[in-house]
């Protein structure tokens, strides 16, 4: 019998290939919208923390105007500041366009990731893919949590995990590490299981 890190990586490629095939047409309606809303480029990469601390591009639809980090972090220090007060998320963000925010509605500008899924950067159900930065600021703010972020870093991130699916989505960076370490050390078919059937509905309620 396979062992659970075989078994993942083959439901990962099953269901990343699966969701491909199914919704074929937002690979290229997608980014036909974003070039005609926005202009080039369609994809968005960001480098982010796997496994073992290695780091990858994390691929994704671009959603935000194109000059968007450099906005957040040399041009608008007051917009940083909240930022990151707000544990690096941003409510009513004004970097994300009219087509981003739908599009970030439907969770579709998350579709390129399958993409790190195949290449075996990310899983489809694991903590989330945080930012070195980030993680280093955060374990400065927050000392409790460095047992959390090494639990987390034992394992592939993933597109879904405990807390996107928990309907805690806003939960703050403390109650999110810890959730993730947990994940990270119960992990089990079964559970990653549980969590995919959640997945839809989760982000139905988002809309």
């Amino acid at each position: 019998m396979l062992g659970y890190e075989h078994q993942k990586r083959a439901l990962d490629i099953l269901v990343a290939l699966g969701l491909m095939v199914l919704f074929l047409p937002i690979w290229f309606v997608v980014p036909i919208l974003i070039y005609v809303d926005s202009g080039w480029p369609v994809l968005f990469r960001h480098k982010r923390v796997g496994k073992n601390g290695k780091e990858f591009f994390l691929y994704k639809f671009r959603s935000m105007v194109h000059d968007a980090d450099e906005i957040l972090h040399k041009r608008d220090k007051a917009l940083l500041e909240k930022f990151k007060n707000g544990d690096w998320k941003l409510e009513n963000d004004p970097r994300i366009t009219k087509l981003g925010k739908v599009l970030r509605s439907l969770t579709i500008d998350e579709f390129p990731q399958l993409f790190n899924v195949l290449r075996g950067e990310m899983s489809m159900v694991g903590p989330r893919a945080y930012v070195r930065k980030e993680l280093d600021e955060q374990a400065k703010k927050y000392p409790d949590t460095k047992e959390y972020i090494s639990k987390i870093l034992s394992v592939k991130p993933g597109i879904s995990g405990p807390w996107q699916t928990s309907g805690r989505n806003e939960v703050p960076f403390v109650q999110r590490a810890k959730m993730d370490a947990k994940y990270a050390d119960n992990h089990s078919i079964w559970n990653d299981l549980k969590i995919l059937i959640k997945t839809p509905q989760a982000m139905i309620s988002k809309w």
